[in-house]
């Protein structure tokens, strides 16, 4: 039981990432940790250490729950809190441009069929290789190389400005 716990606080970190990375939202992300967690600990019998590591386990579950959180808001209403409304201007030119390149980036990323997203962010944010990105997300290692692919082709479309796009002041 040790064991099992102490493999599962050290995937903490990549899962609040990941989390981070698919909700765009800190306290969602959080929630949604600390649901599959509670979770994994309630179902933790279901675990088995012959068949593989805890993390894709884990993984697994936190995709299956913030897709079950995404069918479940299609049917509320949107709610946009009053503080994600406002923008900080950043102080210096160099910093200026890139938090418009990045914020451009995370939008492209958002414009990202699903299956995409969650497969790019999995490789690419946490370094998780093909195969146990594959076993997360239940697919065949060529289709998830495929989604990657595709991912990053409609990224490089999306992203290709040499510079972020600006309003001219007059």
């Amino acid at each position: 039981m040790s064991r099992f716990l102490n493999d599962v606080e050290a995937c903490v970190p990549a899962l609040r990432r990941y989390a981070q990375a698919l909700t765009r939202d800190r306290d969602m992300a959080d929630d949604l940790v600390q649901d599959c967690l509670e979770r994994a600990i309630r179902k933790r019998a279901l675990w088995r250490p012959i068949i593989g590591a805890v993390r894709p386990w884990l993984f697994r579950m936190l995709l299956n729950i913030y897709r079950n959180d995404i069918r479940q808001r299609r049917h509320k209403p949107a709610f946009v809190p009053m503080d994600n409304s406002v923008i900080l201007e950043p102080h210096h030119q160099g910093e200026q441009y890139a938090r418009l390149a990045l914020a451009e980036t995370a939008e492209a990323i958002d414009r990202l069929p699903d299956e995409q997203r969650e497969a790019l962010l999995l490789v690419v944010l946490e370094g998780v290789s093909y195969e146990e990105a594959a076993k997360i997300l239940d697919v065949p290692i060529g289709t998830l190389m495929s989604r990657l692919g595709r991912a990053r082709a409609s990224l490089r479309i999306l992203t290709d400005n040499p510079a972020p796009r600006l309003r001219t002041v007059k």
